[in-house]
């Protein structure tokens, strides 16, 4: 099928483009449109890893030696998403050639508005085997982050998350051995619907007997419309802050079972109207939903970005259950007890 074959909408939109090519060069448009930079030179891994060192440099002023660079990719690379998911949000150490220690982020943690946000595609990285190609990365401070696989319109959405899943199986692919390791989510799209999921080791990253990709989701805004359509989504989704608070703020690590969770559209509003009502004192408020419908999660996660606030000296969050498959690095510490006196005692 010719790269221009289009058919016709309402005369107020764009034409519909049917093709993977045409669909996949309106969305770099549209990605520029919200301010993202086009890297078109990132190509293959060695321009991707140049791109990462100028970025990292800036970042840490620091100009490292090319063994030293060399060194720090053996470190920071790993074939454990939960390890590269750690290491992107935390400071690391570092010893320079010389012997002195260097202390370093991946990405302006502080303000994740601040760092650089660029848009690369058809990146060619080699496996044991073969090469693969990825439709669309976002850089974020030269540090892949996500990960966008189109389709046709005429081809499911699922047929993405398949591919997504086979390059992740195939021996020496780029997830494991290069600075792809760092994807925190993939979003997959033939324009008319669209779907996201968090990135995770193997066995938390495959189909279950009903072939259902677990857990997917589509996006919603506050009055829980679907936001489904590409263009649509990226305007919800893909800002460059909100891309950013994504990943920073609403996706959760949890330890006990060394996975990444992203939040459900409806709980990332829950948050942050929570916080927002606390911020301002406006007095107290209730969350009521359905079980199973991740309310302890919410609370929880909204704890954890309430003592964010200098104001805050201390933050109670109460629940009658175990709090192991909860608790994140984001929570410094876990008071415990079965009677009120003993709680009691530990707040203190």
């Amino acid at each position: 099928m010719p790269t221009d074959a289009t058919y016709p909408q309402d005369s107020d939109s764009r034409p519909l483009v049917v093709n993977e090519a045409g669909i996949e060069d309106l969305f770099i448009q549209k990605l520029r449109d919200l301010k993202y930079t086009d890297r078109p030179d990132i190509h293959d891994r060695a321009s991707l890893e140049k791109n990462f060192r100028e970025k990292f440099e800036a970042l840490n002023r620091v100009r490292l030696t090319d063994s030293e660079f060399a060194r720090l990719l053996e470190e920071i690379v790993t074939p454990d998403v939960f390890t590269a998911a750690k290491t992107l949000r935390q400071i690391s150490a570092f010893t320079r050639d010389d012997g002195t220690p260097l202390n370093y982020t991946l990405v302006n943690l502080k303000d994740w508005c601040k760092n650089t946000f660029e848009v690369i595609n058809q990146l060619r990285i080699n496996t044991d085997n073969s090469h693969h190609r990825y439709d669309v990365i976002l850089l974020i401070n030269g540090v892949p982050c996500a990960q966008i696989e189109l389709k046709t319109l005429g081809i499911s959405p699922r047929r993405a998350m398949e591919q997504i899943v086979d390059y992740k199986h195939d021996p020496g692919n780029g997830y494991t051995k290069t600075l792809l390791c760092f994807m925190q989510l993939f979003i997959v799209s033939n324009r008319d619907r669209t779907y996201y999921f968090a990135n995770n080791n193997a066995r938390h990253f495959a189909f279950n007997d009903d072939e259902r990709f677990l857990p997917v989701y589509e996006y919603a805004g506050e009055d829980n419309q679907k936001i489904t359509r590409l263009d649509a989504f990226a305007d919800a989704f893909l800002k460059k802050c909100d891309l950013g608070r994504t990943i920073s703020r609403y996706m959760v690590l949890i330890a006990s079972e060394q996975k990444l969770m992203i939040m459900r559209p409806y709980q990332v509003y829950a948050v942050k109207h929570m916080v927002t009502c606390i911020d301002d004192d406006n007095g107290n408020g209730y969350i009521w939903h359905t079980t199973g419908s991740g309310k302890t999660l919410t609370s929880f996660k909204a704890a954890t970005l309430l003592k964010e606030n200098e104001h805050i000296h201390k933050c109670v969050f109460v629940v009658d259950r175990k709090l192991g498959t909860l608790i994140d690095m984001s929570l410094p510490k876990l008071l415990m007890g079965k009677r009120r006196s003993e709680l009691k005692g530990q707040l203190n």
